[in-house]
């Protein structure tokens, strides 16, 4: 995996998403990396992610795949371009559509391997589906519609 994950290279002032944001200190830190053509993060949910006593609040396992996927998007744009992540103008992307399939329970206390694939790439649009993985087995799995980030919502 390389050193850095694609969120460590979003701009300061595009980095405090409660996801994957750097700078939230509140937040779920998500880092995701290359692995070959796909891309993978890791996570343990903490005790107060619950849903039952056991196992993991479904929208946490939401945040994980959309967070995930628009990192993944982010990455795969500046591979599509042919450039170094963090090179100006960024290349952030934003979720127009999330879906997830809950295929079975998620384990509260075992970390969990969120692997992602792009499915279609254009200049605005990336489609990403990911699966969520506790010790091997698929509990979830998403698709992710994440457009380029309109002006409206770049710092001024």
């Amino acid at each position: 995996m390389q050193e850095k994950s694609f969120q460590e290279y979003y701009p300061d002032d595009l980095s405090h998403c409660y996801g994957c944001g750097r700078l939230n200190d509140h937040g779920h830190h998500i880092r995701s990396y290359w692995d070959g053509d796909e891309s993978v993060a890791l996570f343990t949910p903490e005790p107060f992610h619950i849903a039952i006593p056991g196992f993991v609040y479904g929208g946490l396992i939401a945040s994980l795949i959309d967070c995930h996927s628009t990192g993944t998007a982010s990455a795969a744009a500046y591979r599509r371009a042919g450039r170094e992540m963090g090179t100006e103008p960024a290349l952030r992307f934003v979720t127009a559509s999330l879906q997830v399939d809950y295929l079975q329970p998620t384990p509260l206390g075992v970390e969990l391997a969120i692997r992602g694939k792009v499915e279609e790439i254009s200049d605005r649009k990336v489609i990403v589906t990911s699966t969520v993985s506790a010790g091997g087995a698929v509990c979830a799995k998403g698709r992710v519609v994440a457009v380029k980030m309109p002006a409206n919502m770049e710092p001024a």
